[in-house]
């Protein structure tokens, strides 16, 4: 009787897991219907994913240690990290006797897909903190959306991203629900920024519901795109106060948009409408219009005592302010972008229209030296982590400004190629640790957004999201190869050391032998709670700076 009931309860079991697998395929089948999945390696591959994966005798790396361990994943979390973790075998599993327990062990699985890391790094995967995909910008919009581009991450080790969200007709919570639409074919996890245009009480009311609410806890102000999207001081102010208020962090692109907008009249009166007009309308160092908003920014959050995040640092001059208000306590994070710490700006003076403009972003890659002082910079501490600015137009968008460079929409690619090339110039060269790779381009990101230690860490209880890379393989680069829907790309031709040979995302192996197999709706939103690490003791800052004043004076009044 207890036989017939175990085989019974087996093949229930059995039925209830191969209808769950049909129900995940039919979801899946319903973008690949669509035309949505990434070739043969989005529609019509199940992913390998047995529930249990155990990584073996690999280098973990965390941002503050690394041993040589063995990874045990179960339903996307990782359960343990220690030396010599065995596998569990059917016999273990007192299994063997039950007349459907192979049938069962076969439908599922083995009962851990192992991986053998020797020789190789295990370390949590990258999580970029600045793209914009499907972003409607300069009259176009982005060429990867939230498959393509999430696709392009996942074969270059990247396992989150943060997204910018873009108010619709000045409202945040229509464009955050335009930005839920838009990544519900993600196939990895993705968090939101939110980018602040205007500024009213309805705005500043959004924002408090996106913080309570929505799981944003930051929020963008532009400095520059004059006409677009630039605020002024006044605007900045009052974003600044509300953010310190709620806890979530204020970011700024920081441009001076009034003498951009001169220097790009200046160019088209001499006739300079070629993408290297973009460069010489915003100059790094005789204007310094980077530097200069890049100061004013950290003086204003200076003045409100909130912190302060810089995106996409690119000169040496807006370097510069930023360590100088390290320096001096003051709480502001540095974010270079992959572009602005391996390219020039040479490429933007190539006789060829198309390969120019694909290097047309804002800021603009600087002239030789600039990148050097970045790369150094960051290997100091001096700037925090790497992000892309991943934003993506292929050769036909480019061309819309083939007469006059302020037309050519602006952005470059990067979210694939970032892991690969930060590896090769900053630790194959010996600039950083293996640890201080893994804090740039995981750990501080996910400290200063307040999802660590579930994103951007190998321990027990994080979500499995997980990178294998192995120092001794090789990469290149190409647009021909690549997995981003662009035509075009700036690191073409690019080789060097050090290569992701597996991603795993939420458990699942979905990079493994150059194969790609990432599934449309994988994808989860990661919502992130305010007042991260850099909020901690601003309260006493203020307290400090209420007894300074001496004030008010208590004065008698005159009598007559």
């Amino acid at each position: 009787m207890d036989s017939l009931l175990t085989h019974h309860l087996l093949r229930f079991l059995y039925l209830t897991l191969l209808l769950s697998s049909f129900s995940r395929l039919s979801q899946s089948n319903e973008f690949c219907d669509a035309g949505i999945g990434y070739g043969e390696s989005g529609c019509g591959v199940s992913l390998k994913s047995a529930s249990k994966l155990l990584i073996k005798g690999g280098t973990v790396v965390n941002a503050h240690h690394q041993e040589i361990a063995d990874v045990y994943v179960e339903d996307g979390i990782i359960v343990a990290v220690k030396p010599n973790i065995k596998e569990t075998t059917i016999e273990d599993m007192n299994l063997e006797k039950c007349i459907d327990s192979k049938l069962l062990l076969q439908s599922v699985g083995d009962d851990a897909t192992v991986l053998d890391a020797t020789g190789k790094f295990v370390m949590p995967g990258g999580i970029d903190p600045h793209t914009h995909l499907a972003m409607g910008f300069m009259g176009s919009e982005t060429i990867d959306d939230f498959f393509s581009g999430q696709a392009a991450a996942l074969a270059g080790g990247t396992t989150m991203h943060i997204d910018f969200v873009i108010p619709v007709e000045g409202s945040l919570s229509k464009g955050f629900e335009s930005y839920t639409e838009k990544a519900k074919k993600s196939c990895m996890d993705y968090g939101f920024h939110m980018a602040i245009t205007k500024w009213d009480e309805n705005v500043s009311r959004e924002m408090e519901i996106m913080v309570k609410e929505k799981g944003i806890n930051s929020f963008k102000f532009f400095m520059a795109y004059k006409g677009m999207l630039m605020i002024n001081d006044e605007l900045l102010l009052d974003g600044l106060k509300k953010c310190k208020s709620l806890g979530a962090l204020a970011m700024v692109h920081a441009e001076n948009g009034d003498a951009v907008f001169e220097g790009q009249k200046r160019m088209i009166e001499l006739g300079i409408t070629g993408p290297e007009g973009h460069a010489l309308s915003r100059p790094p160092v005789t204007c310094a219009l980077e530097g200069e908003a890049t100061a004013r920014a950290i003086r204003l959050a200076s003045f409100v005592n909130t912190p302060l995040y810089v995106v996409h640092v690119m000169s040496i001059d807006a370097m510069e302010e930023i360590a100088k208000a390290r320096k001096s306590g003051q709480r502001v994070i540095g974010e270079p972008v992959v572009s602005g710490l391996v390219l020039d700006d040479s490429g933007l003076w190539d006789p060829d229209f198309i390969n120019a403009a694909k290097y047309v972003m804002s800021p603009p890659i600087r002239a030789s030296g600039h990148d050097k002082a970045l790369q150094a910079a960051l290997s100091t501490g001096n700037l925090q982590l790497v992000g892309t600015d991943h934003c993506t137009f292929n050769s036909t968008q480019k061309a819309f400004g083939i007469d006059d460079f302020r037309k050519i929409p602006n952005g470059v690619n990067g979210i694939e190629e970032r892991m690969h090339l930060v590896w090769d110039t900053m630790v194959e060269s010996g600039q950083i640790s293996v640890t201080d790779y893994v804090r740039i381009t995981s750990t501080e990101c996910a400290r200063i957004f307040n999802i660590y230690p579930r994103k951007g860490a190998i321990l027990a209880g994080s979500d499995a999201d997980i990178i294998i890379l192995n120092p001794n393989s090789s990469f290149e680069i190409s647009a021909r190869s690549h997995h981003s829907r662009s035509d075009t790309n700036v690191y073409e031709g690019r080789r060097g050391k050090g290569k992701v040979e597996v991603t795993v995302a939420g458990g699942k192996i979905v990079w493994e032998n150059d194969e790609l197999k990432a599934v449309p709706g994988s994808g989860k939103y990661i919502q992130m709670q305010p007042f991260s690490y850099l909020f901690s003791g601003i309260d006493k800052i203020d307290a400090q700076y209420r007894s300074s004043l001496r004030a008010p004076v208590q004065r008698s009044k005159a009598t007559s």
